[in-house]
C-alpha cells in the first residue's frame, strides 16, 4: 500500500521529463533508483536549490536541465569569486590609509598655522593661540585644542586709491583709551587710510604709544601742548578757548613738510579729514570723501543744540547757505566733522591753517576754509546732504568717587 502511495506523489511532484534523463544518467543513477520513488523528486529539487538557488526541474527555455548545465554555470559563478575578492581586498588596503593620510594632514597642518603669528608682528595681521593639555591620569591621554583667530588689519593697501589722512588731536583723561579704541575699531575696516594722532603734551606717552603698535594701522604719532593760557580751566569749558587747534596745525605742517618734498606725486593723492576721537563715524562716509576735489561737506548730528547742522544743497547740488541756528552767517558755519579736504590743496596753500587768536568760537573751521575755497567750491556730499553718517557724540564723564584721595584700585593698571 505504501509503495502505491510512494508512486503517485512520485507521478505528482516529479515530472516525466526530468525524471527518467536524470535517473538513467551519470554514476549515481544506481544510488538515486535506490531512493524510495518519492524522495527522488524530492532530492533532485532540494539540491537544485542549495546549490543553484533555482529549481532542478526548471529550465529557461522550458527543456529539461542537465548536470552539465549545472557544471557550467558553477564554474562560471567561481571565475567571478575572485573579481569581488580583489574589489574588497583593494577597498580593505585602501581605507586604513586614507584614514592614516587624513589624521596625520591634520595634527602636522595645525601647528605650521601657529607659526604664521611670529610672522605678522608688523601689524598687517595678528593672531591668537591658545593652547590647552587635558591630562586622563587613568590612561594617559593628552588632549590639544588649538584656536586661532587671523585678521587682516587694516585691509590691503591699493595703489589705485587716494590715501585718507585722518588727523586726530587727544589728551589724556580716564576715557582717552576707550575712546581711541573705539575710533580705531572703525578705522581699521578703511582702506588706504594713514592715521595722524597728535597730543595735547610735552611728550609722547607710553599709553598711546603703546596703544597705536597694537591696532596695526599705518599712523604717525605727533605730540604738542597747548599753551596755559589756552587751556580749560576747571570743569566747564569755555567755547572761546579753541580746543585741539594746535595739534591741528602741527599735523598740518607735518603733512606739508613731508609730503611736498616727495618726489612721487602719487603720494600728493589723498584726502585730509579732522576726526575728533569722541565722535561716531560711518564707514561710508570715508568713502563719501575719498573722491574731493576741492573741499567736500555733509550733515553732523547733535551739534549746535539741534539733531543735526547740515548744508543748504539747491537742485543744481550746489551749496548756498547753511541749516543752522548758532551764527549762521559765518562763512562757513560748519562743524569740524562736516568736512574733507583735497590733499594737493592743503599743500599748494601753505598760509592756510587753524587761527588760534583773534577767532571767536565755532569760527574755527571758517578761519581754515576761508583760505582755501569759496562757498561755491564746496562738494555736497552724503545725498546731497540729507543722510546723517558721522555723529558728535560725547562719552560721559566717569564716576570715580570711591577711588579716593591716594586711589583704591592699582593706579600701574592701564585702563
Amino acid at each position: 500500500m505504501f509503495e502505491n502511495l510512494f508512486e503517485q506523489l512520485d507521478k505528482e511532484h516529479m515530472p516525466v521529463n526530468v525524471r527518467a534523463p536524470v535517473e538513467e544518467r551519470g554514476p549515481h543513477a544506481s544510488v538515486i533508483k535506490g531512493l524510495a520513488p518519492g524522495m527522488r523528486p524530492r532530492l533532485l529539487s532540494w539540491a537544485g536549490d542549495f546549490f543553484f538557488n533555482r529549481d532542478v526541474t526548471e529550465q529557461p527555455h522550458g527543456g529539461p536541465r542537465s548536470i552539465q548545465d549545472h557544471v557550467t554555470e558553477t564554474k562560471r559563478a567561481a571565475s567571478e569569486m575572485p573579481k569581488r575578492r580583489d574589489i574588497v581586498a583593494v577597498v580593505l588596503i585602501v581605507l586604513p590609509w586614507t584614514l592614516l593620510i587624513t589624521v596625520w594632514h591634520q595634527n602636522a597642518v595645525t601647528p605650521l598655522l601657529s607659526t604664521r603669528k611670529n610672522n605678522r608682528l608688523s601689524g598687517r595681521s595678528r593672531n591668537s593661540f591658545i593652547y590647552k593639555e587635558c591630562s586622563s591620569h587613568g590612561r594617559g591621554i593628552v588632549e590639544v585644542v588649538r584656536t586661532e583667530y587671523v585678521y587682516s588689519r587694516p585691509p590691503p593697501w591699493s595703489d589705485g586709491l587716494p590715501t585718507l589722512h585722518v588727523v586726530t588731536p587727544t589728551y589724556s583723561r580716564p576715557v582717552q583709551k576707550a575712546e581711541l579704541t573705539r575710533l580705531a575699531n572703525t578705522l581699521l575696516h578703511v582702506p588706504n587710510l594713514h592715521w595722524i594722532l597728535v597730543e595735547d603734551t610735552p611728550k609722547r606717552s607710553k599709553l598711546v604709544s603703546h596703544f597705536l603698535q597694537e591696532t596695526g594701522l599705518n599712523y604717525t604719532h605727533l605730540n604738542v601742548e597747548t599753551p596755559r593760557n589756552y587751556k580749560v580751566r576747571g570743569e566747564t569749558r569755555d567755547p572761546r578757548i579753541p580746543r585741539g587747534t594746535i595739534q591741528r596745525n602741527l599735523a598740518l605742517r607735518w603733512l606739508r613738510d613731508t609730503l611736498n618734498s616727495s618726489s612721487s606725486s602719487s603720494s600728493q593723492l589723498g584726502v585730509v579729514y579732522f576726526a575728533d576721537d569722541d565722535n561716531t563715524y560711518s564707514l561710508e562716509l570715508f568713502e563719501e570723501m575719498r573722491s574731493t576735489q576741492k573741499v567736500s561737506v555733509w550733515p553732523v548730528a547733535f551739534v549746535g543744540g539741534l539733531r543735526y547742522e547740515s548744508p543748504k544743497v539747491n537742485n543744481l547740488g550746489k551749496v548756498f547757505g547753511w541749516k543752522t541756528v548758532f551764527d549762521p552767517h559765518r562763512p562757513f558755519a560748519i562743524d569740524m566733522a562736516g568736512f574733507a579736504i583735497n590733499l594737493r590743496l592743503i599743500l599748494s596753500k601753505p598760509q592756510a591753517y587753524f587761527k588760534l587768536r583773534g577767532v571767536k568760537g565755532g569760527y574755527q573751521e571758517s578761519s581754515l576754509l576761508k583760505e582755501l575755497v569759496t562757498l561755491g567750491d564746496l562738494e555736497p556730499k552724503a545725498a546731497n546732504c540729507t543722510k546723517i553718517l558721522v555723529w558728535h557724540t560725547r562719552t560721559e564723564r566717569p564716576v570715580l568717587v570711591n577711588e579716593g584721595k591716594k586711589g583704591f584700585t592699582d593706579v600701574n593698571v592701564e585702563i
